[in-house]
């Protein structure tokens, strides 16, 4: 159809023509609300960016003769960082002679891996690089299912905090309506001072 009849069904309808396939031979167009496509557009590329997982790499550097308490310490963050969905990236350090003991740092990264198990497995095995060993932890549950049970946890924390405020807010009231000698009895029933309640 010709471009200026289909301008005037366009008006007509009180709608936009639109062209689709311009390299089509006609090109085609559609008639459709263009302002409400857009937005429709948008809302969808909006909600696939919220889906998308962004995968962030944290960083562990440990040495070789580590102490046990300072071991405990990186392995408890190692747990936060896979409990949150990221990866991990261990780094045994060497210096001077420990580079010509490369399986201490093996058994390190084994014993890390074997400790963190129930969370994450090993991704990338044991490589030595240079002065450097690495190896890289992946979390079994993914960004998304962390971020939702992370949520649930801080939701159910708010709703504890929520009612043990109404209960409080509802004890100060009933001690306030039931007048001050009565506030006085319940201060000192608190406070464990009255005989008559302790006998």
């Amino acid at each position: 159809m010709p471009t200026d009849q289909a301008l005037k069904l366009a008006v007509e309808a009180d709608l936009d023509l639109v062209e689709i396939a311009p390299q089509g031979r006609p090109p085609v167009c559609k008639l459709m609300d263009y302002g409400k496509f857009k937005y429709e557009n948008a809302q969808k590329a909006r909600e696939s960016r919220r889906n998308q997982t962004n995968v962030i790499i944290k960083e562990m550097k440990l040495r070789p003769k580590i102490d046990k308490h300072d071991y405990e310490t990186k392995k408890g963050h190692v747990v936060r960082f896979l409990g949150a969905g990221d990866k991990v990236k261990i780094t045994i350090m060497f210096r001077g002679r420990e580079q010509h003991r490369p399986e201490l740092g093996f058994r390190l990264l084994q014993k890390l891996a074997e400790d963190v198990q129930e969370l994450g497995f090993v991704e990338s095995s044991p490589k030595q690089d240079g002065r450097n060993m690495t190896m890289v932890l992946g979390p079994h549950k993914k960004k998304a299912d962390a971020k939702i049970d992370a949520d649930a946890a801080r939701a159910s924390k708010e709703q504890a905090r929520a009612d043990r405020k109404a209960e409080e807010d509802a004890e100060r009231e009933a001690a306030h309506a039931a007048g001050p000698v009565a506030q006085k009895k319940e201060r000192r029933r608190s406070e464990n001072l009255d005989p008559e309640i302790e006998a």
